[in-house]
């Protein structure tokens, strides 16, 4: 139940990261959400829309609202008929599915959030959910004292500053907040730091349309927010490179440095090789980073500049919820929509053709292949035998830890593939591009430089970060690609121990594919984000739950092990975890089958979902053939 209404100055990304930040403590991982109440119902289609687009970052499996009036004025916003924007009303109203009609629900659990509570917010400096008050960044150790030379960049330097393609920006509120700042900047004389990377990057080619008619897209260009896309690109850790001298002297001077966008996601690793931290925050306050340059900035108090010997701080620059309407109303227009959208729909098929059944597949491509999931491992019988660790691993990894969708560097497994493929590093772009190559997909199994492997330790016995993993029994440490590979050619079945919230993030096939054809098996960790576990089902790997107060640590687990998984595999079954040790010893311990429900154990048995429909496919056509037969 949302209560209250948000606090003059407060956009819908501030809301979402602390409705993030909150729902996560809630713990509803798997759930399905509906917002009810005045709250809810005081909030615009755009800002719904930038709440139920976090789900991920909190685990849900969805996040609803009610059909209203404010359904009915987004439709005709965005262009709709009035016959369907009339049948949609009715619809709703007859069928129970109005707001007013579900005032009576029953709901299994129910939280409360207060709007009114919410401050002008931030996240970071790794993860969605990990709130930051601007007013607190000070006490947080965030902000701080920091000086800028003449020629140099400061410390926590702002590198990227990008307004991203998520829901903040297919949420018009959002977006003419960052040009009306951007406006009220320039009138008073400030500029970008020159060290800033900035950029914007719609949703939707609506964006520049609805900007220009408020007359705010070259307010937004002269501060370096020039529209450089229509798809994901910052968040997708697809910034491109920054600057020579730049990035050098990030290298010579071993800088911090940061990155600030209006993205959902700033997992470790994720947003530019050269960015060591990033920081989630609404599009206006995006723009404000990019005067500031440094995180370091008190964003709430420090001085972005003078203008005729006046100091210039941010609620100097920051527009008013009465602007921000005003123009919201006059310049997002139905006619705009329709421009962009209604050719979408007008395709001409062309039926005339014949068309070749099968796929002319060319074995040099890096970015597709023929994939390989019905042949080596996935193949294979899997015994759940004599499996080893590749990975022992701590809480919150995220689908980015397993599978990095960033840019592709030169000294990385899948790097140095590339290069001898022929690629120039220039042309390398970032593993989500190569994803229709499994040969490249591969290599970015574990590939995040900001893992932490419990196998893989120092002398003082300090676990040590980056793409690494240690061959057992030999006890060699090397790189993850290369344990992979070893483990692949001893055809060595395996096994990944965990913490808690295994898989957050988005829903990253890959981070369910890599791990499989490496030879994973199973996966037992304390608890599995939703869509993950979903995910590594569909692929044929085993979630295993450890019971409640066992952990990694409390069976003493080093890596050296071995392990059986023993027990009819049924919806939530008790199994058991053979643990065999280097000195002989066994234990045994409990672990609950996460194969939840019926149709999940029946995907799994056949070995994953590609399996499981070649199954059904070739049974529903002998079917045919001998009813055919008969006839």
């Amino acid at each position: 139940k949302l209560t209250g209404k948000r606090q003059s100055g407060i956009t819908a990304t501030d809301i979402v990261l602390a409705l993030t930040q909150f729902l996560r403590q809630q713990k509803v991982v798997g759930a399905y959400l509906e917002f009810y109440g005045e709250g809810a119902r005081s909030l615009t289609i755009g800002d719904r829309a930038t709440i139920s687009n976090m789900a991920p970052e909190y685990g849900a499996t969805a996040a609803m609202f009610a059909i209203d009036e404010q359904t009915i004025d987004y439709l005709r916003l965005t262009g709709r008929e009035p016959t369907q924007v009339q049948l949609v009303e009715t619809y709703a109203k007859q069928a129970g599915l109005w707001a007013d009609s579900l005032a009576n629900a029953e709901y299994e659990r129910k939280l409360q959030f207060d709007l009114s509570s919410v401050v002008r917010n931030m996240a970071g400096p790794s993860n969605p959910h990990a709130r930051l008050a601007t007013s607190d960044l000070a006490a947080k150790g965030i902000a701080g004292e920091w000086t800028e030379s003449a020629g140099q960049m400061p410390d926590g330097a702002v590198i990227i500053a990008a307004i991203t393609s998520c829901t903040n920006t297919s949420n018009p509120r959002n977006v003419i907040a960052a040009g009306l700042l951007a406006r009220n900047a320039r009138n008073l004389g400030l500029t970008r730091k020159p060290w800033v990377k900035s950029s914007l990057a719609p949703g939707s080619k609506t964006v520049p349309l609805y900007l220009a008619q408020a007359g705010l897209l070259h307010d937004l260009e002269a501060l370096g927010f020039g529209v450089a896309a229509f798809a994901c690109t910052t968040c997708n850790g697809m910034s491109g490179a920054l600057d020579p001298a730049i990035q050098q002297e990030i290298i010579d001077r071993d800088l911090y440095t940061t990155a600030v966008l209006s993205g959902n996601r700033n997992f470790d690793g994720r947003i530019h090789p050269y960015a060591k931290q990033a920081f989630l925050a609404s599009p206006p306050l995006v723009v404000a980073y990019a005067i500031a340059g440094t995180i370091r900035f008190d964003i709430e108090k420090d001085v972005l500049g003078t203008f005729q010997g006046r100091e210039i701080r941010l609620q100097d620059i920051w527009p008013s919820d009465e602007e921000i309407d005003a123009v919201a109303k006059a310049a997002v227009q139905p006619e705009q929509f329709r421009k962009v959208y209604e050719p979408m729909f007008a395709i001409q098929l062309d039926t005339g053709e014949k068309v070749d059944a099968l796929y002319n597949w060319r074995e040099q491509s890096t970015y597709i292949r023929r994939p390989p999931y019905w042949e080596g491992a996935l193949a294979g019988e899997r015994t759940l035998r004599g499996m080893r660790p590749l990975a022992i691993l701590p809480d919150n990894i995220t689908t980015d830890h397993l599978s990095p969708s960033n840019a592709i560097m030169l000294d990385s497994a899948a790097g140095e593939y590339l290069h001898k493929m022929g690629l120039p590093e220039e042309d390398f772009n970032s593993y989500a591009t190569h994803r229709g190559d499994h040969l490249t997909a591969q290599r970015a199994t574990f590939a995040n430089p900001k893992l932490f492997n419990e196998m893989v330790v120092d002398d003082n016995g300090k676990v040590r970060q980056g793409s690494l993993a240690r061959i057992e029994p030999e006890g060699k440490v090397m790189r993850m690609w290369e344990a992979i590979e070893t483990y692949m050619d001893r055809k060595q079945p395996l096994i990944i121990i965990a913490g808690a919230d295994y898989g957050q993030g988005s829903s990253r096939d890959w981070a369910a594919k890599g791990v499989r054809l490496a030879g994973v098996e199973a996966i037992a960790a304390e608890g599995f984000e939703r869509i993950h576990r979903t995910n590594l089902i569909g692929m044929g790997v085993l979630p295993l739950e450890f019971l409640p107060g066992t952990t990694r640590h409390t069976l003493g687990l080093d890596g050296t092990e071995t392990f059986d998984v023993i027990g009819k595999r049924k919806p939530r079954a008790e199994l058991t975890l053979h643990i065999y040790r280097t000195t002989g010893a066994r234990t045994e311990v409990a672990v609950t089958c996460r194969l939840d429900t019926a149709e999940e154990v029946s995907i799994y048995e056949a070995g994953g979902v590609l399996q499981r429909f070649a199954q059904d496919f070739l049974a529903e056509n002998t079917e045919k053939k001998v009813l055919e037969s008969q006839v």
